[in-house]
């Protein structure tokens, strides 16, 4: 008894798309577009702490040098009003008395103008924010590599063991992939923060 043209083909089309199911065609391009969008976290937090770490470095930089003028002027008055002393003999002098008035005033006025331009300094409160965000940064590369390397290693897996072994190397010609390697040059080191 003699099978029919279409009979033949409706027995082994399953068994075919079983077979080639089972060797990898499909899920190696999902494996290697998985390792390769992971490389792109990785490219992508590089790109953030380029752009983000200079620019929180020039914003604390910025309110220490502004506040440091105000701190500056408040400890010149603070120095210039300590200096002016008026004894009980200095009591009947005018001069004597209106210098130290024009010393205290100064030192008042220095402190109040702080206070109201800065009623809390705000430069350590950015200290703290810039080393928050250089922490968060670090951790967010390490976890994006750590990803990396792991979609590498079920690629490289994958490719290597039986049956998709078939596939990758029949259809895609596969080759392993590179985990990440730390290096000392480039945009992959941290950059250094100097005030």
């Amino acid at each position: 008894m003699s099978l029919s043209a279409k009979t033949r083909f409706a027995l082994v089309a399953p068994i075919a798309a079983l077979a080639l199911g089972g060797c990898g065609i499909n899920s190696i391009p999902t494996a290697e577009e998985t390792a390769k969008a992971k490389w792109a976290d990785v490219q992508n937090e590089y790109q953030r702490r380029a752009d983000l770490v200079p620019n929180l470095v020039a914003t604390v930089k910025a309110a220490g040098a502004q506040e440091k003028s105000i701190l500056v002027e408040v400890t010149q008055a603070r120095a210039a009003a300590n200096n002016v002393r008026v004894s009980a003999n200095d009591l009947s002098d005018p001069a004597k008395l209106a210098q130290f008035d024009r010393a205290q005033s100064t030192l008042g006025l220095s402190l109040q103008k702080m206070q109201e331009a800065y009623p809390e300094l705000q430069s350590q409160a950015g200290y703290q924010t810039l080393q928050s965000q250089l922490e968060g940064t670090e951790n967010r590369i390490t976890i994006a590599r750590r990803d990396y390397n792991e979609a590498v290693q079920a690629y490289n897996t994958r490719i290597r063991t039986f049956p998709d072994a078939i596939g990758a190397k029949v259809f895609y010609g596969a080759k392993p992939m590179a985990t990440f390697q730390a290096t000392s040059a480039g945009a992959d080191t941290a950059p250094k923060v100097n005030f």
